[in-house]
């Protein structure tokens, strides 16, 4: 093998070895995010040369000077103008040290819930605020869905900084308005960075018209920031049962699912429904036998005892999670169909669905925390408020962890089938 082909192979396999990170945008009307995205594929070259064309053709045409980048990202927007729901816009991008996964959210008050799901899978959250206004409530509303789902690192990037004569005094401002509602809200890693996306500055590359900030470019942060899984692998074994496998000809009984949480290991003793115990003797996988499984792995689990187990079940560590018919939880309403205190509906928990209602409505709140409204009547679209459940038959339940390895719920329209609202077990803003 020659030197240059060695060469290409170690370069090769060092991408293959690349951590991908997930990460979240989020912003008000006009802080200039599609133009950050469209800077941020386009300077670390993942743009394709037929996009780019076509991008400066259009540019061209409208009379802008240079690249007008938010095109690349605007068929989102176009999209909702024509009425289309759409949660929210995957991208793919890498770089020689990482592969991400970006999850572009809408701006507008009015898809709080759409933020909730780009929110939910990503591991940091990069907010932009307008240099020329600072903390809105929209960044508070973002910053506070972060908190909510258990977002450790936060990025502020603080934009349009050209704007404000790149002023130094602007910015201080800013960062100490967001540091202060970044710690009163429990998040745990902030970073505040000046940018200005039309112009490139501290996106991708450092800028020359900041001499007086020495930190990272975003793209710096989001290569060098820990990736954490949400430490599902910490949590104690949840494996909530999706099908059970029976062949009768070889006497075969496995319970398939993927691993929620936890770590599980062939000659583990697993705790069961009501109070039983077994041992695992076999984790058979699309590949063959494996001697352990970790939280994320689809696999199926084979137990020394013949126990009639169902789907909708939970084999766990003998550190089992107690088994409850009520519980408080934070929401957030994702439809139009209001949610009523008494109103009969399903709760789907891990694989379970079972039937259960609202038992209590305590509070939704204000996200400047100046007009909770306590005992409300309803909770409508995008609300986010504390209640309390009940369910027909007891669920093990745990409290909200590791991004939703645990403790994640889902409150379904008895009728339509149509998913009312997303919870979190015992979550509170404040």
């Amino acid at each position: 093998m020659t030197t240059a082909t060695q060469e290409k192979t170690s370069a090769t396999k060092l991408l293959a070895q690349r951590e991908t990170l997930r990460f979240c945008t989020a912003g008000s009307v006009d802080d200039g995010k599609s133009t950050f995205v469209g800077r941020l594929l386009h300077d670390t070259k993942s743009v394709l040369s037929d996009q780019l064309e076509s991008v400066k053709r259009t540019s061209a045409d409208r009379g802008f000077e240079g690249l007008d980048l938010s095109l690349l990202v605007d068929g989102l927007r176009a999209e909702r103008e024509q009425g289309i729901t759409i949660d929210v816009a995957y991208r793919y991008f890498a770089t020689d040290r990482r592969t991400f996964i970006l999850a572009d959210t809408p701006g507008h008050v009015q898809y709080t819930r759409n933020t909730v799901t780009g929110v939910s899978t990503s591991q940091v959250v990069v907010l932009l605020v307008d240099a020329r206004h600072g903390v809105v409530e929209q960044t508070r509303r973002h910053l506070s869905v972060a908190a909510l789902l258990g977002v450790r690192t936060v990025v502020l990037a603080v934009n349009k900084i050209d704007l404000v004569g790149y002023s130094k005094e602007t910015f201080d401002a800013i960062r100490d308005d967001f540091e202060q509602l970044a710690a009163t809200l429990g998040v745990a890693d902030p970073h505040v960075v000046p940018i200005s996306a039309l112009k490139g500055d501290n996106v991708v590359t450092r800028s020359e018209n900041l001499p007086w900030y020495e930190g990272p470019t975003v793209l710096e942060l989001l290569e060098t920031i820990p990736v954490s899984t949400g430490r599902a692998n910490e949590l104690d074994f949840r494996f909530p049962i999706q099908y059970v496998i029976r062949e009768h000809a070889s006497d075969y009984r496995g319970y398939a699912g993927q691993v929620a949480a936890g770590t599980v290991h062939v000659g583990d003793t697993v705790a069961l429904p009501e109070g039983r115990t077994s041992t695992v003797v076999g984790i058979d996988t699309s590949d063959g036998e494996v001697v352990a499984a970790t939280a994320g792995d689809s696999v199926v689990l084979r137990l020394a005892d013949e126990i009639d187990l169902v789907r909708g079940e939970l084999i766990s560590s003998t550190n089992r999670p107690e088994e409850r018919r009520s519980f408080a939880a934070t929401v957030v309403g994702l439809t139009e169909k209001s949610l009523r205190a008494g109103q009969l509906l399903k709760v789907r928990y891990g694989t379970a669905l079972v039937r259960g209602r609202i038992a209590e409505i305590t509070r939704t709140l204000d996200i400047d925390g100046i007009h909770d409204v306590d005992a409300p009547e309803e909770i409508a679209l995008n609300d986010i408020a504390h209640v309390v459940v009940e369910t027909q038959k007891p669920l093990p339940i745990d409290e909200y962890a590791a991004r939703g390895a645990v403790g994640s719920f889902l409150l379904v329209d008895n009728a339509s089938g149509n998913t009312l609202a997303a919870g979190l077990v015992g979550q509170r803003l404040r």
